[in-house]
């Protein structure tokens, strides 16, 4: 569908450009008015309103977004693997960003195909009323989050917002397993990174000893243990286990 949309997008704008430079003309630019008018029906009201809702969903929809896909675990543990390897900022930050939406991408095409195939095209081709898709469209991110989310975290949410115990996942409020999810994600991210930081402490531990055997004891170990962690991590792949475990990790809870 994206590629689609892209292609037109490309042959639209060719033809803008093709059929101004035949044309010699000068181009000219819609002129966008915005302004306030009395309401005098409920109705305008109510348009005024939604109009304000949407405008304020659309400011936080990035957030929203991050905060109800994979991109919180991963760019966590990316984080805490160049924390792990004490490079400073290497990778850069756009680096540990670009790559974590990469694969927040990757790993959430299978619940936005679901959303495209359930909601999207059948609302496009007026099959369904907004609700209906806006519903549709939720179901697939509600499982996604189920299957990353602690029933502890749940639990503890449920229990605060003092609401009666739901007899199913459909039972669950939206507004309820959002932070149940989010906070089962740090949880999971830090203990990847727990795992992650071992094999570099032991090297630093290693390296210390070392220089404190020797007398050296004013030479910085992370100048000298940095290369060894830098060979260890090319040697043994680390890229490559970090983000196949994290891919595999939200496979498998699926």
């Amino acid at each position: 569908m994206f590629k689609n949309i892209f292609k037109k997008f490309i042959f639209a704008l060719s033809t803008f450009f093709m059929s101004a430079q035949v044309a010699n003309a000068a181009l000219s630019f819609p002129n966008i008015n915005i302004g306030m008018q009395q309401a005098n029906t409920p109705q305008d009201f109510s348009n005024g309103i939604q109009i304000l809702i949407w405008l304020t969903i659309l400011t936080l929809a990035p957030s929203i977004i991050i905060m109800t896909t994979a991109f919180v675990r991963i760019v966590i543990v990316l984080a805490l693997t160049r924390q792990a390897l004490g490079a400073g900022s290497l990778p850069p930050n756009q680096v540990l960003i670009s790559l974590a939406l990469i694969l927040t991408f990757f790993v959430m095409a299978p619940t936005i195909n679901k959303i495209n195939t359930t909601a999207l095209q059948p609302y496009m081709n007026n099959q369904i009323t907004q609700q209906r898709a806006l519903d549709l469209g939720l179901k697939p991110v509600r499982a996604f989050m189920f299957a990353q989310t602690d029933e502890k975290q749940l639990a503890l949410f449920i229990k605060m917002a003092k609401i009666d115990k739901p007899k199913n996942t459909d039972d669950v409020p939206t507004y309820i397993l959002i932070p149940s999810f989010i906070v089962s994600e740090l949880n999971t991210a830090f203990k990847i990174g727990f795992v992650i930081f071992l094999p570099f402490l032991v090297i630093d531990i290693v390296i210390s000893s070392v220089l404190v055997s020797m007398g050296m004891m004013f030479l910085p170990p992370t100048t000298i243990a940095l290369p060894f962690k830098l060979i260890m991590f090319v040697m043994v792949d680390g890229w490559y286990l970090i983000i196949k475990s994290l891919v595999e990790g939200f496979a498998a809870a699926s």
